[in-house]
C-alpha cells in the first residue's frame, strides 16, 4: 500500500517549501513516514543556496534520509532513468529520484510532468505535491483550508502547480484525490 512505503522526494518540493519557509511544517506533517531524498538533489539544491539562502534550510532535515546512490547496482538504476528521462542537467535529480524510489521500493514524487509520464509508463509510482497535500488531508494531518494556503505560498514562489488553493478541492475531487 502506498501509505506505508517511503516517500523520495524530489528537488521542486523541498526547494519551494524551503523557500516559503515551511520545511518545518512539512517535516511536520510527513513525520509518521520514511522519507528520502537523493545525494544529486542536494547537490542541485546547494547550487542555488547563493541566490536563494532560504534554500540552504533544505539541506539537513532531521527527517529527511538522504540515498547515496553509490552501489553499483543503484549507479545502474541512475543511468537507466537519466537515459528514459533524459540527459540535461536538469534532469538528474528527478532520475536519481527515481533510482532511489526502485531501490527503496518507494514513491517518488516530482512535479515534473514529463519525468512523470516517463516513469508511470515504465511501472514507478509517482506523484507531486498536489496528491501529496490531498493524502495529507485524507488522512487528517492537514485540514484542506491549509492545504490550500500552502498551495497558494507555493505558486506565489513560482512553483508550478496545476491548481490554486481555492480551487485544490476541486480539482483532487476530479482526480479522485480527495
Amino acid at each position: 500500500m502506498t501509505a506505508d512505503k517511503p516517500l523520495v522526494l524530489d528537488t521542486m518540493c523541498l526547494s519551494h517549501f524551503a523557500l516559503i519557509e515551511r520545511l518545518d511544517v512539512l517535516g511536520e506533517l510527513l513525520g509518521n513516514r520514511e522519507c528520502w531524498t537523493t545525494a544529486v538533489v542536494k547537490e542541485e539544491i546547494s547550487r542555488g543556496v547563493g541566490q536563494h539562502p532560504l534554500l540552504r534550510n533544505a539541506l539537513d532535515l532531521p527527517w529527511l534520509h538522504v540515498k547515496a546512490l553509490d552501489e553499483l547496482s543503484e549507479i545502474q538504476l541512475f543511468v537507466k532513468w537519466s537515459r528514459a528521462i533524459g540527459t540535461s542537467d536538469r534532469d538528474h535529480g528527478e532520475a536519481s529520484v527515481f533510482a532511489a524510489s526502485e531501490v527503496l521500493d518507494g514513491v517518488a514524487l516530482t512535479d515534473d510532468r514529463q519525468a512523470t509520464k516517463v516513469a508511470r509508463a515504465r511501472g514507478l509510482e509517482v506523484h507531486g505535491t498536489i496528491w501529496l497535500l490531498a493524502q495529507l488531508c485524507r488522512d487528517g494531518k492537514l485540514p484542506e483550508a491549509g492545504a490550500g494556503n500552502l498551495i497558494d505560498m507555493l505558486r506565489d514562489s513560482n512553483m508550478r502547480l496545476p491548481c490554486t488553493g481555492s480551487g485544490f478541492i476541486a480539482y483532487a475531487r476530479s482526480y479522485g484525490l480527495l
